[in-house]
């Protein structure tokens, strides 16, 4: 075992502490980032997008909005928004990850499906998590829709983007740190943890902030994770061993063609499956796929082969949360009970 899984876990840091921190966080790249090679034979062979027949697909994409499940505060409930956004009910709190609700962000086509959730549908925020400061993650016209005292956890370097637009209960944290928010049933916990990924959202910010994804912890001890963007790697394993008996992981599985470019940064089907592996986790919930085309895979792709992949580890069908946009699951007491 490794030294990071035998520490035990941070006491919770205070809600809104001002930090100072280091001018790049480029000495926690587990990869090294493409240069101007790499993006020249990415305009080369033209694999930004699907091929126009395998756009054909988008029809086929699935979606069925339906109503939030009822929820009490021994509940924990997930709904998919598409891309890395869920509703996420734990712990008797209303929980946003890396909220986009607009229809296009920078740089990429508008969403090809929609929302699951309308905004106006929504419960009362109680906090937002966000996992890294790319525009698909970070999404500046998302967040000006919620309240300002609305809590935003976020990643080293990213309170004063935060504080500059008016948001006032603001914490960002470092890798294995975490904060506490009351609850109805007592407090629920959010651990920062590591991902192999990095940031970027201006020319000149690359590394300039933290990434990685979240623990969120009930009070009766279940718990969710949410990886943000990953690439494959230790970090998994080590998150697993540090958060043993985590009951659903929110993985991503799409934006990974070409390989060669996007391997580092994004787990394909395969990867996040052995990721939920590595994890220990029971339940896998995929994402980062439907929404937005960031890269050259069919639009469906990524559905059979995580499919596929979880049949082939021998896992349960039930534990396979491939949810359609919009569709939402509750975590049952047997899937709390059984061992993974």
């Amino acid at each position: 075992m490794t030294e990071q899984t035998e520490r035990p876990l941070a006491e919770p840091r205070p809600l809104g502490e001002i930090r100072s921190w280091p001018r790049s966080f480029a000495d926690r790249l587990t990869a090294p980032l493409p240069g101007v090679r790499a993006l020249a034979r990415l305009a080369r062979e033209g694999r930004l997008r699907p091929s126009a027949d395998a756009l054909l697909e988008i029809l086929d994409l699935p979606v069925e909005p339906g109503p939030l499940p009822a929820v009490d505060a021994t509940t924990v409930a997930v709904t998919w928004a598409g891309h890395a956004s869920w509703v996420v009910r734990v712990g008797g709190l209303t929980i946003l990850t890396d909220p986009v609700w607009s229809r296009r962000i920078l740089g990429t086509p508008s969403r090809v499906t929609p929302v699951g959730v309308r905004w106006a549908d929504l419960p009362r925020i109680d906090a937002v998590v966000i996992s890294h400061n790319h525009y698909d993650h970070l999404d500046a016209p998302t967040l000006k829709r919620l309240p300002r005292e609305t809590p935003l956890l976020l990643p080293a370097g990213l309170a004063s983007w935060a504080r500059r637009r008016r948001f006032t209960r603001v914490t960002e944290l470092d890798w294995w740190e975490a904060v506490e928010l009351p609850g109805p049933a007592g407090p629920v916990r959010f651990d920062f943890v590591p991902a192999h990924h990095w940031s970027k959202r201006t020319l000149t910010d690359t590394c300039r902030s933290l990434w990685g994804g979240w623990v969120l912890t009930a009070p009766e001890g279940q718990r969710v994770y949410f990886a943000g963007d990953s690439g494959y790697g230790f970090w998994f394993e080590r998150i697993g061993g540090r958060y043993p008996g985590i009951d659903i992981a929110m993985l991503p599985i799409g934006a990974y063609d070409p390989r060669w470019m996007l391997g580092p940064v994004h787990t394909d089907p395969e990867e996040a499956v052995r990721a939920c592996q590595d994890l220990g986790a029971r339940v896998m919930a995929p994402m980062h796929w439907s929404t937005f085309l960031l890269s050259a895979e069919p639009p469906l792709e990524p559905l059979h082969r995580v499919r596929a992949a979880w049949e082939a580890a021998g896992r349960s069908r039930q534990d396979l949360w491939d949810l359609p946009i919009g569709a939402s699951r509750v975590l049952s007491p047997v899937q709390l009970s059984d061992p993974p």
